[in-house]
């Protein structure tokens, strides 16, 4: 009897403390907090915009409405880290939305009309599709547009309740619509601020009233679990060379470690260059000189060659610079110059004369240089002085991509016939089966100009 009551002592302090242990680990229902009260707006207010809201039938409502600023029915409560849920849908393709998370807001912006700013979860019903990406509203723009995870493209669901899912913590921001994974930032600008529901103003009168609804809107703020991505999703990450957990899982890997030339050489040479070049808080600089094609401290190469791969890299130029990312650069040509190889255009577009050169505008910024020009718009494109995001994708059938700032602004097949008849047209048209090798160097340009690099990151595809 007394054996069988230490033993079912001893069981009951083996559950206590296995309890005690895996509880922070848990978020249980009780964890949610309703942030509506499905009744009216009690701890919500609307600033910048004139739309309204009205709650009706356990909804928020949104109208949309003419000659106004985007309105926005905030929080009067700010949140750190969070796990937030909601329901949204639009009955009309004019009424864009979005959520605001960490918003912040300033009353006296506007001549004192306020302007809300930061964080947004976007809600976009037109063609472009970029539910779930996350714009920087009234500040840097677009973090996550949705050309980056083109797959979830088609998961929000014009006039139907949408559930999304948006985990705020730490410097994550990770997304959900519908159950599918979308947008992965890692962004430090916010640590916190307010949730916020958005009509976007609109254009033309007649669309005055379209309504835009939301409800089961709630809020974890304690015992936070991040769920992790199961899918292989790119991730904007706006810190300093910096990996994710899931980018180290999909082969990801630093070209540039930010503290030495490891990796990298001169073109042509058998060391780095001694001059000219320079590593310093993070980042690779290439100095000015006369403007120059590698006449003056030359173009660095990556010692390992690539074949099919997603390379990702930040880039700022300075006032008139001229630079490029060269791939499939096989250093055998003997030439003079710069290595032979296809180019991601770096331009000055407004300041260097290149960019009226060759043909259609086929040497402007992120352009496949003297091949193919970049379809962008000026809203993508960070001037000098402020860092760019390009991305190349060279896929294992010769299908490449260029991308600028998260925007997909060209395409084209390697050893195509259409792609033969460009290069048949263009300065490369002296060397036999240009940009056709199996696999080649990535170079950085010194062209003369002071540019600078950060975040270069490579994935081999399979």
């Amino acid at each position: 009897m007394k054996n069988h009551i230490k033993i079912t002592l001893f069981s009951i302090l083996i559950w206590a403390m296995a309890s005690c242990q895996s509880s922070p680990q848990k978020t249980s229902e009780n964890t949610w907090i309703e942030l509506f009260n499905k009744e009216n707006m009690e701890g919500w207010k609307i600033v910048a915009g004139e739309a309204p809201f009205e709650v009706k039938d356990s909804e928020i409502i949104g109208y949309a409405k003419a000659n106004t600023p985007n309105t926005f029915l905030i929080t009067e409560q700010e949140y750190s880290d969070f796990i937030l849920e909601l329901d949204l849908k639009i009955e009309d393709l004019s009424s864009n939305s979005g959520i605001m998370v960490r918003g912040q807001f300033d009353p006296s912006a506007k001549e004192g009309k306020g302007l809300v700013f930061g964080y947004q979860i976007e809600a976009d019903p037109t063609e472009r599709a970029w539910s779930g990406g996350v714009y920087d509203e009234a500040r840097r723009g677009w973090l996550y547009p949705l050309d980056l995870n083109p797959n979830a493209k088609a998961v929000f669901k014009m006039n139907e309740w949408n559930s999304y899912r948006i985990e705020v913590i730490g410097n994550e921001i990770k997304t959900w619509i519908n159950g599918q994974e979308v947008a992965y930032v890692v962004d430090d600008m916010d640590a916190k601020g307010f949730i916020g529901l958005q009509v976007h103003s609109i254009k033309n009168p007649e669309d005055e009233g379209n309504r835009t609804y939301f409800r089961n809107v709630r809020i974890q703020t304690e015992n936070l679990v991040s769920t992790p991505f199961k899918g292989d999703i790119f991730v904007v990450n706006t810190g300093l060379n910096q990996f994710t957990e899931l980018e180290k899982q999909h082969g990801w890997k630093l070209l540039f470690d930010g503290n030495t030339s490891n990796g990298w050489k001169g073109a042509y040479k058998e060391n780095f260059p001694e001059k000219g070049w320079h590593i310093a808080e993070g980042i690779l600089k290439i100095e000015a000189a006369d403007g120059g094609e590698s006449s003056n401290f030359g173009d660095i190469v990556t010692v390992e060659k690539f074949s099919a791969f997603d390379l990702a890299f930040d880039f700022k130029m300075t006032e008139g610079a001229n630079s490029g990312v060269k791939y499939f650069v096989t250093l055998s040509e003997g030439n003079t110059g710069s290595a032979i190889g296809l180019e991601y255009q770096i331009l000055d577009d407004e300041r260097h004369p290149d960019a009226k050169m060759g043909i259609e505008g086929n040497r402007t910024l992120a352009s496949l240089y003297d091949l193919i020009k970049a379809e962008k718009q000026a809203r993508f494109v960070k001037g000098p002085g402020e860092w760019n995001k390009g991305r190349i994708i060279v896929y294992p059938d010769n299908r490449v991509e260029h991308y600028l700032n998260g925007v997909k602004v060209l395409e084209y097949v390697r050893g195509s016939q259409e792609y033969r008849d460009l290069v048949a047209i263009s300065k490369y048209k002296i060397w036999e089966n240009f940009g056709e090798a199996p696999e080649g160097h990535i170079l950085l340009q010194d062209h003369g100009d002071e540019v600078h690099f950060k975040n270069i990151k490579i994935k081999t595809l399979q």
